[in-house]
């Protein structure tokens, strides 16, 4: 097999225009919510990525009619010809939203087996506030071997208390509690844009989903779930950061259109922070800079704090900023070794635990370096834009995972970057 790795021509100024795509974290939610549905449904605005794609196979290997267009962004699901409740131990492995069949298929078919989800090594990732939940809702469920096995005769709607803020675990319990009989109440739950774009969707099946956005959230179960007009994911507030990063990144002043301002006010604190300038619009946000940027503290929370996935790009970013700078990670443990990576490039950092302590450096130096994750890869880019000289990325399938053609984007607004089969 073909090894493909990224060439980036460091020390090009980004200038101009670009759209950014449906979110990945949305996309491969609703999808697999679309298995709900009593009618087909159309889904719109999906970027053109590996996990949606993945995606798309799932739905196939369960029976359904899926017809998925990738450069128009609209795919339509007939879940009708669904005729079997196990999910693909080979799909699952590739994909950490594997996990949100449980929840569609438990609510729709009353029976689903899952293997424990994939995705990238970030950490320690556990299912357990999914379980807790659905077993609120009546739900039988036994892991084993790898596998979640989960059956429900009916479920029944309940309170459920999330020891923890979780994003997965609310959405999957949102999607379980959707057909359920009666109320439930999901307390502690996770306040993300993704959550608020999921209950959209079921409510316009007919679900009646309150509260999204908030840490309660009221799902009132119907027996049926009815598609009745297209529905557009909303944009991706990660890929919206990193072109965001990159832009402060290369000193240059690039236009970011198609996208939420209000969802990265977190991001857009920390970069005026550093001395980046950052005007919004309605659905647009203009970042400039000039000069020298300077170090900052921050710590990683849930929404509507700083974003686990865009630390790594930030701290790309932090490695060339005059001072030392302090980045704590408080959702994942292993978040770090994308840094490893930069210190091939000159990067000066001391990790303690989940704290990076990053001292800036003038200058980057183009070098070979190899992707670990799917933000770590993004990570990657922006120190290649960064960098005196070429910078070589492995493991570009990463990227690729939840970017849709960001070589492309970057190389609209002025970068250096190809791709190369070996």
């Amino acid at each position: 097999m073909a090894e493909e790795r990224m060439l980036i021509t460091g020390g090009q100024r980004l200038e101009g225009t670009v759209r950014v795509s449906g979110g990945k974290n949305t996309a491969v939610a609703i999808i697999a919510a679309s298995i709900l549905s009593e009618t087909p449904c159309t889904i719109e605005n999906l970027p053109n990525i590996e996990d949606v794609a993945v995606s798309v196979e799932m739905l196939r290997y369960l029976g359904a009619k899926v017809d998925w267009c990738p450069d128009e962004g609209v795919m339509q699901v007939d879940s009708r010809t669904i005729n079997r409740t196990d999910v693909s131990l080979d799909l699952s492995r590739r994909m950490r939203a594997s996990s949100y069949y449980i929840g569609a298929l438990l609510a729709r078919f009353g029976r689903a087996q899952v293997p424990l989800p994939g995705g990238c090594d970030i950490g320690r990732r556990p299912i357990d506030q999914h379980i807790k939940g659905m077993r609120a809702l009546g739900a039988n469920i036994d892991t084993s071997r790898g596998m979640v096995f989960a059956q429900a005769d009916g479920l029944v709607g309940s309170e459920v208390f999330m020891d923890m803020v979780t994003v997965g675990g609310t959405i999957n319990v949102m999607l379980a509690a959707s057909r359920a009989q009666g109320t439930t109440t999901i307390y502690n739950a996770a306040k993300e844009p993704h959550i608020v774009d999921v209950a959209n969707f079921l409510n316009s099946m007919g679900c009646r989903v309150k509260g999204a956005g908030t840490d309660v959230i009221r799902v009132r179960g119907v027996q049926q779930l009815i598609s009745r007009r297209p529905y557009a994911v909303i944009p991706d507030q990660i890929e919206t950061g990193t072109l965001m990063i990159a832009a402060a990144a290369t000193h240059g002043d690039v236009t970011i259109c198609g996208c939420i301002p209000t969802h990265m006010e977190a991001l857009t604190a920390k970069l005026l922070e550093m001395g980046a300038r950052v005007d919004e619009r309605d659905d647009a946000i203009r970042v400039r800079s000039i000069g020298a940027h300077r170090a900052i503290t921050f710590k990683t929370q849930v929404y509507p704090g700083f974003p686990t996935d865009l630390q790594q790009p930030m701290s790309a970013l932090l490695c060339t900023a005059t001072g030392t700078s302090t980045v704590v990670e408080n959702i994942f443990e292993s978040r770090f070794r994308h840094l490893a990576e930069m210190e091939r490039m000159g990067a000066r950092v001391r990790i303690f635990e989940q704290t990076a302590v990053i001292e800036g450096v003038p200058q980057l130096h183009g070098a070979a370096v190899e992707a670990t994750d799917l933000r770590a890869g993004a990570a990657l880019v922006i120190a290649g834009l960064m960098a005196q000289g070429t910078t070589e990325i492995y493991n570009t399938h990463f990227i690729d995972r939840g970017y849709e053609h960001l070589e492309t984007k970057l190389n609209s607004l002025g970068a250096k970057i190809t791709r190369i089969n070996d």
